[in-house]
């Protein structure tokens, strides 16, 4: 039981952390703080009791429902609240102390990576600065080494724009979104370099994995719809950094 205890801990710090992170996911596309003053509610704009606030358990038991309007709470503050507990869980299962804290960070900040993208086709530049900064930092704790880590980076980084820039010459339009390269170049001073094919592989796999579950549902996709292709990225990159981590000697 008492292998469990860490994990649980973080995966419950996870839970309130992403019940913050998706008021950032929702507010901040429209200009809206979300560190100002009390938790407002999205319909109405009254402040959110305290006993509504409970990550996950809050919106089940007003049954997805705000108490004070009755209007939709917005799913996407469950999907991150689940998500983040759940990086939690995982990167306490992988390692303890500072370095499992560091690896569900590098988990939480991927979660809001992907919601955005996924909600606004948007990623932040400071987000990313954020993500790459921390990759960094997080070398003194982490493997792989440094050198890695900024080799990943230039290499992740320069790899996806290639991509994007011989797509534009080829097609004549943009196949890449211009925060996609950096974003891989922050997740290569995570990972470093070694394991940037597997993720960029597997994020493709996803998309095309999602595209085909979409036509076999009978959606129409066009040659030209634009794909999320940051959350693909994201969602790939932490079981990699969960997996490089465990096998580490």
């Amino acid at each position: 039981m008492s292998d469990l205890l860490w994990p649980m801990a973080l995966a419950g710090l996870g839970a309130i952390i992403g019940s913050f992170l998706a008021t950032v996911a929702i507010r901040w596309p429209a200009g809206r703080s979300s560190l100002a003053g009390r938790s407002l509610c999205d319909g109405c704009g009254e402040p959110v009791s305290a006993q509504d606030l409970v990550p996950v358990v809050s919106a089940l038991w007003l049954r997805g429902t705000a108490r004070c309007c009755g209007a939709r709470i917005d799913p996407l503050h469950g999907r991150v609240e689940i998500a983040c507990a759940l990086v939690g869980l995982l990167a306490g299962i992988v390692a303890s102390g500072i370095a499992g804290v560091l690896i569900a960070s590098f988990g939480w900040m991927l979660v809001l990576v992907a919601a955005l993208d996924a909600t606004e086709m948007w990623i932040p530049d400071p987000l990313v600065a954020a993500l790459a900064i921390a990759g960094v930092m997080a070398g003194l704790v982490l493997q792989p080494p440094l050198i890695d880590r900024l080799i990943g980076g230039a290499v992740g980084f320069g790899a996806l724009w290639l991509i994007g820039f011989g797509y534009l010459r080829l097609r004549g339009r943009e196949g890449l979104g211009g925060a996609d390269p950096k974003l891989f170049g922050a997740i290569g001073l995570w990972l470093g370099w070694q394991l940037l094919p597997a993720v960029l592989l597997t994020a493709a796999l996803v998309g095309l994995g999602l595209v085909a579950w979409q036509l076999a549902t009978g959606r129409t996709v066009a040659g030209d719809d634009a794909l999320p292709f940051g959350t693909y990225l994201a969602v790939a990159a932490y079981p990699a950094l969960l997996l490089m981590v465990h096998l580490a000697p």
